[in-house]
């Protein structure tokens, strides 16, 4: 017989109802800490550590650590390419969050070929709603990063500046777009400009989370 009070898939109880059965095994988990720091140490998890600064109100959702699948494509590229990746938001109590992904590549199976690509990074939030993201990436890039949230669950940015080594890949530009779907996971798309070709699709993923 059917549950007259059984939540109904997306509505606002069936969302907090996932993401209290999701808080069971996550919830109890952070980063691993060195306990003779003598300053605040990041945290992944809003239960634990200092608090969220104000400023960062607007980016609380996305504090965690998230893990999950994503797909690579570019023209310059015989994909498309499945790979692994795990994304960490986390802060110290004051008026930023660090940001780092690790990458990577998967076989047809699901098998780990070998390590891809890595990022690490601050995001920025300002007065006005704006969003500074500065991110540097192992293959010689660093982006500054302009955006605002879409709304409460979703945020938008683009590059304002690219700077490159000499000997790293050329990059023009780039856009992306991250938000929190299906009751509770993080899923982002990135269009970019590189090697001579105009902003279009490069990479997507779907991340659970982990920790928080």
């Amino acid at each position: 017989m059917a549950d007259d009070n059984a939540p109904v898939p997306g509505s606002g109880d069936a969302a907090v109802q996932a993401a209290a059965s999701r808080a069971r095994v996550t919830g109890s988990r952070n980063l691993p800490q060195f306990d003779d720091l003598p300053i605040p140490a990041d945290t992944a998890n809003l239960r634990e550590g200092p608090s969220l600064h104000d400023a960062c109100l607007a980016l609380l959702p996305l504090v965690g650590v998230w893990r999950g699948e994503g797909e690579v494509v570019y023209p310059t590229i015989d994909g498309p390419y499945r790979f692994g990746q795990q994304v960490t938001f986390a802060h110290d109590g004051r008026p930023f969050l660090y940001y780092e992904a690790r990458s990577w590549l998967l076989d047809a199976d699901g098998a780990v070929i070998r390590p891809a690509a890595r990022e690490t990074g601050f995001w920025r939030p300002q007065p006005d709603d704006t969003i500074e993201v500065l991110l540097t990436h192992n293959t010689g890039i660093v982006e500054l990063y302009y955006g605002k949230p879409r709304n409460q669950t979703s945020w938008e940015l683009g590059t304002d500046a690219v700077v490159r080594t000499a000997t790293a890949k050329e990059v023009t530009g780039s856009q992306r777009l991250y938000g929190i779907v299906n009751n509770g996971d993080l899923a982002y798309v990135e269009e970019r400009a590189m090697v001579g070709h105009p902003l279009q699709p490069h990479t997507s993923a779907h991340l659970k989370r982990v920790v928080g």
